[in-house]
């Protein structure tokens, strides 16, 4: 119990955690050797370790999440509206120079998200020829973008 308040500073996670190494320990089978104070303490610093992993990871979706909060519709500016409406309006166009059957693969795999197999059984055609189609629709769409900028 000491150990861990001297590392976690709060009495009843200290508690929490002491009794979580003697649960581990009585589920431990029993044929094996006397335990020793190492392995005692290596199964504590074990807790430690894991619950500063939690708590950052935790912490990183807190951060993420209020970011997420910025964005509500009415933090919206005209300016930003405008910028969205005229990239959209781009790479619609980008995609209405495509051929017809590449532009519907194109939409059915990256928008609708149906899959290679299921796009090929529909077109009569192999599964590479959906994955060249695919890449022919994403190069002519970056070309496009970089024109623009």
């Amino acid at each position: 119990m000491s150990f861990f308040l001297r590392r976690v500073r709060h009495h009843q996670e200290a508690e929490d955690l002491t009794q979580e190494v003697f649960a581990r320990l009585i589920c431990r089978e029993s044929a094996q050797a006397p335990l020793g104070d190492a392995y005692i303490f290596q199964i504590a610093a074990n807790l430690l370790r894991d619950g500063a992993r939690r708590w950052k990871v935790r912490e990183e979706y807190r951060l993420m999440s209020s970011g997420l909060e910025d964005s509500t519709p009415d933090s919206l500016d005209p300016a930003r509206i405008v910028t969205g409406r005229a990239a959209l309006s781009s790479i619609v166009a980008a995609l209405e120079t495509l051929p017809e059957r590449t532009r519907t693969i194109f939409v059915l795999y990256r928008l609708e998200g149906v899959s290679m197999d299921v796009i090929a059984n529909s077109f009569g055609i192999s599964k590479s020829a959906v994955k060249k189609h695919v890449m022919r629709a994403m190069a002519s769409l970056i070309a496009r973008k970089r024109e623009s900028e």
